[in-house]
């Protein structure tokens, strides 16, 4: 811990390199940069003594990289698997940036210094901090004490269309006991957390049909479908007066937490004014007769994230769109199937539509819920590395959000996850003035070290 301390002036300004390349994976004009992105972490993982390289795929290049180990009895260790992503969000909307997006900077904040800038925190300062975690061992033992292999993706934030195959294809080079990842949060910033539950994903667009044009709307008005009025519709019935989802089997697969589990939520103190007060708001929303922490940890959802047809610009016209397209994701959790949540939105749909008007669906991306084993001597041994940083154990906690890779590297790759993240609630992952605070980037180089030293004492 010492040496991550002493070398963190340098840890800092590695991160701001790394964050000035503009790793845009969803927008093709950006991927040249996200190419150099993945060049320039193979070049700090070379230093670090590991073989590297950015391997090519039907997409972004992915980083591997394996080290055998220091010592003798190296290869009687367990060897490690770190998963992280290289690539970021879009920086939109630019105007609402205080400071350009990939000039990040350093600035105080409540709780001490902090960078800004996009990907700050998801996902490549976490991932700075397994990288200069290497770089601590690097220099007192002249590499990690058990083998590792890193594998970072270049395509997170925007569907991991290259991951599974990659992973199929790579499965002997990508062996290992346990995958880390750290792209998940601390419950605050003195306390670390292990993520033991995500939910899964159903992303898809739908788009109502109708007319073969734009009709002006005193003319067809009252005499057609309005594929906007009927979109609308069908959104307004996908929640019943309980907040409820009505896709019939929706809920198949959806259990309910432990008693112990939800004795320790209830027993975090968690409070609603404090999470949602950064956001303006004061009341959670959602399913009734539940917790905020039960709906973002262990219940499913439904939700439209972008919806738009007919004339958006600026002033009247008035039309009957053609068309009208909705992007609804559900968030999944416990044993729910995906294609079947996926195929009952789309007879959903279908089934309300008049006549006149058809559907047409494109989709995103689909994933499981993971929930990971607290009983993994992988699991113990993460628990003893982060009190040692902390002075604390960490809490098992759960997680609204999804991470894909998770449930493929438990499928192809026939390996557990161990979730360990240093960002916070109030990181504004995905939003602007992304930040990411020096403290927890500090201890996630610390931990990383640490929970290095943990590992390398279990048997293989």
């Amino acid at each position: 811990m010492a040496q991550a301390d002493q070398a963190f002036a340098e840890s800092v300004t590695r991160l701001e390199d790394f964050l000035r390349i503009p790793s845009v994976s969803t927008d093709p004009s950006f991927d040249n940069e996200t190419r150099r992105c993945a060049q320039w972490l193979v070049e700090q993982l070379v230093e670090l003594g590991f073989t590297a390289e950015a391997a090519p795929t039907i997409g972004q290049p992915m980083v591997v990289a394996h080290h055998p180990g220091v010592g003798a009895d190296a290869a009687k260790r367990p060897r490690i698997l770190y998963y992280g992503h290289y690539d970021v969000q879009p920086a939109d909307p630019l105007e609402l940036w205080n400071s350009p997006p990939f000039e990040p900077q350093i600035i105080d904040g409540p709780r001490g210094k902090r960078v800004v800038a996009r990907g700050a925190v998801d996902d490549k300062g976490q991932v700075m901090g397994i990288v200069e975690a290497l770089r601590a061992w690097k220099t007192l033992a002249g590499g990690p004490p058990c083998p590792v292999t890193l594998m970072i993706e270049g395509e997170e934030e925007s569907g991991s269309r290259s991951l599974e195959p990659f992973m199929l294809l790579s499965k002997e080079r990508l062996a290992a006991d346990v995958c880390v990842v750290s792209d998940t949060g601390m419950w605050d910033i003195t306390t670390p957390a292990i993520t033991t539950r995500l939910r899964g994903l159903v992303y898809m667009e739908v788009t109502i049909h109708g007319p073969t044009r734009d009709l002006h709307s005193g003319m067809y008005g009252g005499a057609v479908a309005n594929p906007i009025n009927v979109l609308a519709q069908i959104i307004a019935q996908l929640h019943d007066d309980n907040r409820r989802i009505t896709i019939p089997g929706f809920y198949d697969g959806v259990g309910e937490p432990a008693p112990e589990t939800k004795a320790q939520w209830n027993a975090l103190g968690f409070s609603d004014t404090e999470f949602l007060g950064d956001i303006g708001l004061t009341d959670g929303y959602g399913e009734t007769q539940r917790s905020t922490l039960e709906r973002t940890w262990s219940r499913p959802t439904c939700d439209v994230n972008g919806i738009f047809g007919g004339y958006t610009g600026k002033g009247a016209k008035t039309v009957i769109a053609a068309h009208a397209t909705a992007k609804v994701s559900f968030r999944l959790v416990s044993k729910q199937d995906p294609e079947k949540i996926a195929e009952a939105f789309e007879a959903f749909v279908r089934a309300r539509l008049p006549k006149g008007c058809r559907a047409e669906f494109e989709r995103h991306g689909t994933n499981p819920a993971i929930e990971v084993s607290e009983q993994s001597r992988f699991l113990a041994a993460a628990d003893r590395g982060l009190r040692t940083v902390f002075g604390k154990s960490p809490l098992l906690i759960g997680s609204g959000g999804s991470i894909p890779a998770v449930g493929s590297i438990g499928r192809i790759l026939n390996m557990d996850a161990l979730l360990v993240g240093f960002g916070l609630d109030d990181d504004c992952v995905h939003s602007p003035n992304e930040k990411f605070e020096l403290e927890c980037y500090r201890n996630a180089i610390k931990s990383h070290a640490v929970l290095l030293g943990e590992f390398a004492q279990l048997a293989r």
